[in-house]
């Protein structure tokens, strides 16, 4: 038995397919059972709580050879720090009580700094908690930058004819396709061949900029003269919070992004062949971005 947390999201749903596709015993979590139907219906057993509830947690993985462990988002809390740390503690308590041996952890490159990093802190502090576990292996995917992130530039595209955010446009930067993470955590799950605590980037196939990947997308969706624009950070800020981000969650974001633009976050060991990913992002936007944005 593989537990799966967060398999209603991107990673976790791409690495359950994996795993159901090879025929693995496979338990999804998520807090609303119709979002794992499709998933039930390929064989997986189906579990429905809070991550922040570690007795449910605890229940969920008793019983499993390893677990998939993820932060997950939630853009409308008031404290997204404190969030991630009540799932962070809840997910080392259940993994203490239910006596797992081997975690695999979705973390994120830059994730070796403390602060200054937004989000990416709380996977810091994360990746100490189950490092601090005796006798747990833990393997952390530092991934990069979603290629999925895109998805919430589309009405900014649709309905303003721009691109844009407050990460410089010329500036390149490692990004990947989720389908790839869950290829490699599915493959690691099954194969439990990590001891102590692991670290494995992910960095997709090259570097891209954004001004770049719009150009891409902007001839995906028939729009070869689409630009990007790099938002000044207040008004990054406002925009997500119209867009219904807390003011915590987009204050995050914003500095993210200067972590990006100032070179804080970038990866540690450089690229090599174990670190990058196949799905190219031209191939990407042709296949998922423009569908998306035609259903707009």
């Amino acid at each position: 038995m593989i537990t799966i947390m967060g398999a209603s999201g991107k990673t976790g749903r791409a690495t359950a397919q994996t795993l159901l596709a090879q025929g693995e015993k496979v338990r999804v979590l998520a807090r609303a059972k119709e979002h794992l139907a499709d998933l039930v219906a390929r064989g997986a057993e189906a579990a429905i709580g809070d991550a922040t509830d570690a007795r449910f947690l605890a229940s969920a993985f008793k019983g499993a050879d390893a677990v998939y462990t993820l932060l997950p988002p939630n853009i409308t809390h008031p404290d997204f720090p404190a969030f991630q740390d009540q799932v962070g503690e809840a997910t080392v308590k259940a993994i203490k009580d239910s006596r797992v041996k081997y975690v695999v952890l979705l973390s994120s490159y830059g994730a070796e700094l403390p602060s200054g990093t937004g989000p990416i802190a709380g996977l810091y502090r994360q990746e100490k908690r189950l490092a601090s576990v005796h006798g747990l292996n833990v393997l952390a995917l530092r991934a990069a930058y979603f290629f999925e992130n895109h998805f919430m530039s589309l009405p900014l595209i649709k309905h303003q004819g721009i691109n844009g955010s407050a990460i410089k446009g010329d500036l390149a930067f490692a990004q990947v396709a989720t389908g790839d993470i869950g290829d490699v955590a599915a493959q690691a799950l099954r194969a439990r061949d990590f001891k102590g605590s692991a670290i494995r980037e992910m960095l997709g196939p090259r570097d891209l900029s954004l001004d770049e990947e719009t150009r891409i997308i902007g001839a995906a969706i028939g729009k070869p003269d689409l630009k990007y624009v790099q938002f000044p950070y207040e008004a990054a800020l406002d925009g997500m919070m119209s867009a219904g981000l807390s003011r915590s969650m987009a204050s995050l974001y914003v500095e993210m992004s200067k972590a990006f633009n100032e070179g804080l976050v970038k990866p540690v060991e450089g690229r090599n062949a174990r670190n990058t990913t196949p799905t190219r992002f031209e191939d990407f936007a042709v296949n998922v971005l423009a569908p998306a944005y035609r259903a707009l």
